[in-house]
């Protein structure tokens, strides 16, 4: 059975003209009918945005699940005074175990890998959704901190999915990825070359990815033109993948 992944930077529910837009981005992402999302920029709490939508809780990740991805894990990364935000995974299958992973270089840009592990098929599959820093010096730290995670909690023959905005205008981390940790870039591996994603209006620069270890890659897509270029800042990327 094919799984098929997606990956996501919401931008905290509102799009370039800073119009709040969640009930939309929740509508698409359900059209999509994957079985594992990965998000990014996600607020998990929020003083006046957590009274939007009635139904919401005080969560987006929470509501963008409700009815469809039974499973869910928040890493919360960065703390302000109204709430705090970080990344989220939803699941259609059972989530056994998640941690976040604080890799920030400094307190401006506060980051984390958010690493859950579920059951695929009878084996299991880890799960890393992750949002990078602005800057090459941080993006080269956390590349490391990354492959340190990997290598030191997921034996070689389990397999991963690593996701999320990398930031990497500079197209940097999949060789990185490949060298260190045996990663494909979903994209790189369907197309010959990454999936432009920013800005949504006219995506030019590749700063979102999706890498496997342990899977092989049945299709990939980049999300653009409307109604996605009307949601966030990022296009969406997606892909499906299946056990060799």
């Amino acid at each position: 059975m094919a799984l098929k992944i997606f990956s996501y930077n919401i931008h905290k529910g509102f799009n370039f003209t800073q119009r709040f837009v969640l009930a939309g981005i929740r509508e698409i992402i359900r059209a999509e009918n994957a079985d594992v999302v990965f998000l990014q920029e996600v607020l998990g709490d929020h003083r006046r945005h957590g009274r939007t939508l009635q139904s919401w809780k005080g969560s987006q990740f929470e509501f963008l699940a409700d009815e469809i991805w039974p499973h869910f894990a928040y890493g919360k990364n960065a703390v302000y005074t109204q709430g705090h935000h970080g990344n989220a995974i939803l699941s259609r299958l059972p989530i056994l175990s998640s941690e976040n992973i604080d890799i920030s270089n400094h307190r401006l840009e506060r980051r984390g890998i958010l690493h859950a592990c579920i059951e695929y098929e009878g084996q299991p599959l880890h799960l890393l959704n992750v949002h990078l820093d602005l800057t090459d010096r941080g993006r080269a730290r956390q590349f490391q901190r990354i492959r340190e995670r990997i290598q030191q909690h997921i034996p070689q023959n389990e397999a991963l999915i690593l996701a999320g905005d990398f930031n990497d205008w500079r197209e940097k981390a999949t060789r990185f990825f490949a060298d260190e940790a045996d990663l494909q870039e979903v994209f790189w591996e369907s197309f010959g070359a990454h999936a432009k994603s920013f800005p949504s209006f006219r995506p030019t620069f590749c700063l979102d990815r999706i890498y496997v270890r342990g899977l092989e890659i049945v299709g990939a897509t980049a999300h653009s033109g409307a109604p996605w270029s009307k949601l966030s800042d990022h296009t969406a990327l997606s892909a499906q993948v299946r056990r060799p």
